[in-house]
């Protein structure tokens, strides 16, 4: 299966989908006690149409953030390329976001978790999700990281996203 791919950590790879990494600290960002709280019915952050204008942003996702039991998110719009590196991308092609949220995280494409993919696998574990089966150059998709220091009962390191993958796959028109 054909395959083309841009690294949303590299500034080339994420100019090419027009999009900029913010960040911001807790579970809701720019609550007290980052929106831990009792019964909790979800945060903000993870919709399509969060106003995230006053996070920070070009974050290295890379870099360590840590303070214990810590929540983070980081969140990006982009816009579906025509090409990836040259390569034409068929409008039949499916476009993929893969990554690997240390230590748990939950991958948001427009507001949606896929129930079965996007949210927590286990310590360290890759993940993916489909952002769209039809690609259409020009479409925006809003891609939100929950990021958790684990293990929760007694957190150690810190949290950060060891990678970000923006990928384009398509079958052979000889199949």
């Amino acid at each position: 299966m054909p395959r083309a791919s841009l690294n949303l950590l590299d500034p080339a790879d994420l100019q090419a989908v027009q999009g900029q990494w913010r960040y911001a600290p807790g579970l809701v960002p720019g609550e007290p006690n980052e929106g831990l709280v009792s019964r909790l019915e979800g945060s903000p952050a993870r919709l399509a149409d969060y106003d995230d204008s006053g996070w920070e942003t070009g974050i290295d996702l890379t870099a360590w953030v840590s303070r214990g039991l810590t929540f983070a998110w980081y969140r990006t719009k982009i816009t579906l390329p025509q090409t990836v590196h040259g390569q034409e991308i068929p409008r039949d092609a499916r476009c993929i976001f893969e990554t690997c949220i240390d230590d748990y995280g939950e991958l948001w494409i427009n507001g949606e978790c896929d129930r079965e993919r996007g949210t927590v696998q286990g310590f360290n574990v890759p993940q993916r999700a489909v952002v769209s089966t039809t690609v259409q150059p020009g479409d925006q998709h809003t891609i939100a990281l929950l990021a958790i220091n684990g293990p929760l009962a007694a957190p150690g390191g810190a949290v950060f996203v060891r990678y970000a993958t923006l990928a384009f796959e398509w079958r052979s028109p000889n199949f």
